[in-house]
């Protein structure tokens, strides 16, 4: 108590300097602010107003969101159900077991059998060209026309393919597999960066070599998941029609030569829907866009599917 310092007194502690004693001068004579009570109605009200905005704000953007989705689905539904209410008169099992070839008495086809099978035939050559060294190659090729319409492609396809062998299998598989490379390089991309760097780094850990972390570690982690991105790289393909009056041009022939021009469901609809006279073939070429429908939503559901299980693995 002998260190402390009258304000009144001229006399300087030697134990305490001139400069302290101003500062415990002025602290000993500054007065305390009264202190503010808090307001706890007001609080409650600020919340209770702040809360309300935001649920009318979130309930306005949901409805937006919602009549978004509405006006989206609005033509996909009935594009649907047109599709599968006039193709579903005219599909039977001599649609699918007879070719453009086999005609009636009055020159009108019988099926469109081959059309499904060159169908499967261009998508097995797309998806095969993917593989290899080749596919490095013109990788940069494909992101060049990741946005480009794939007429373009059917075009790069004849310049390339056509010119030198013909109309072909081969050919409308080529075209079709530049517009392939995008979807699957990116999907796969992103699936291989989900899985976990622990993964990785434990196996590097051990002294494995990195291809072997690749080929043994990350690839069977991400296998469904590439999967998926083949899959949804073939439904984006399943449908196209311009790259294919470019490069297979269509056969009315049971085929399974790819070195021949080849038909394709895409293409019969094309023509049957612009070029034929026939009312038959009109409802045949409906029949052929609910199979192709069938056949691109079986992908999507199977794509979807594989990916919730690869999701719910990992969870």
């Amino acid at each position: 108590m002998s260190d402390i310092v009258n304000p009144t007194d001229k006399t300087v502690n030697p134990r305490i300097g001139p400069l302290q004693v101003v500062v415990q001068t002025r602290t000993t004579d500054r007065p305390r602010a009264p202190r503010r009570e808090i307001d706890t109605a007001q609080v409650a009200r600020t919340r209770e107003q702040g809360y309300r905005r935001r649920k009318t704000t979130n309930a306005v953007m949901l409805g937006l969101a919602v009549v978004c989705a509405v006006i989206a689905l609005i033509p996909l539904f009935a594009i649907a159900v047109y599709v599968t209410v006039q193709g579903v008169s005219a599909l039977n099992l001599s649609i699918l077991t007879h070719s453009q070839n086999d005609v009636n008495p009055f020159g009108v086809t019988l099926g469109i059998g081959n059309t499904i099978l060159g169908s499967l035939i261009l998508v097995v050559i797309a998806s095969v060209i993917g593989r290899g060294r080749f596919a490095d190659a013109i990788r940069f090729l494909c992101d060049v026309l990741a946005g480009v319409p794939s007429i373009v492609a059917g075009l790069v396809g004849y310049a390339l393919v056509v010119a030198i062998t013909g109309f072909s299998a081969l050919a409308g598989g080529f075209a079709l597999g530049l517009l392939m490379f995008p979807v699957v390089a990116r999907a796969t991309e992103e699936v291989l960066r989900l899985v976990p760097n622990s993964l990785r780094e434990a196996g590097l850990a051990l002294g494995v070599p990195r291809w072997r972390v690749i080929a043994r570690i990350v690839l069977p982690t991400a296998t469904s998941g590439i999967i998926t991105s083949m899959l949804l790289g073939i439904a984006r393909v399943t449908g196209e029609t311009a790259p294919l009056l470019f490069t297979s041009f269509g056969n009315a022939h049971w085929t399974w030569n790819p070195l021949q021009s080849i038909g394709a469901l895409p293409q019969m609809i094309f023509t049957y829907s612009t070029n034929s006279p026939y009312p038959q073939q009109h409802q045949q070429a409906f029949a052929g866009a609910l199979i192709l429908v069938a056949i691109v939503v079986l992908l999507n559901l199977t794509a979807r599917f594989l990916f919730r299980q690869r999701v719910h693995g990992r969870t």
